[in-house]
């Protein structure tokens, strides 16, 4: 398994138009690309990082979802400060 870790920022005062355009857009999007086993979103408690995680069956998936994150629409209050793909060496 591979994981694409992602990380952003978000601009202050904009944590919960953030979490608004994840769960209407984000989250959708992410459940019907294909080889999907899992995926994790967390934030900073001033609302101003992002991480996520989520889990590809395959590192073909993974890089294939990767690359293209960058085309994705986003708001001009988040912007992409990390996003690599990793190798799941242990899960539970």
């Amino acid at each position: 398994m591979h994981a694409v870790v992602v990380t952003v920022s978000i601009e202050p005062g904009h944590a919960e138009e953030a979490k608004a355009q994840l769960e209407t857009n984000v989250l959708p999007r992410a459940k019907e690309t294909p080889w999907v086993v899992s995926g994790y979103w967390t934030r900073s408690p001033d609302g101003e990082h992002g991480f996520s995680m989520v889990i590809f069956e395959n590192e073909e998936a993974a890089r294939a979802a990767a690359d293209n994150i960058p085309n994705l629409p986003t708001p001009d209050f988040v912007t992409f400060d990390n996003i690599e793909v990793r190798e799941v060496v242990a899960h539970f």
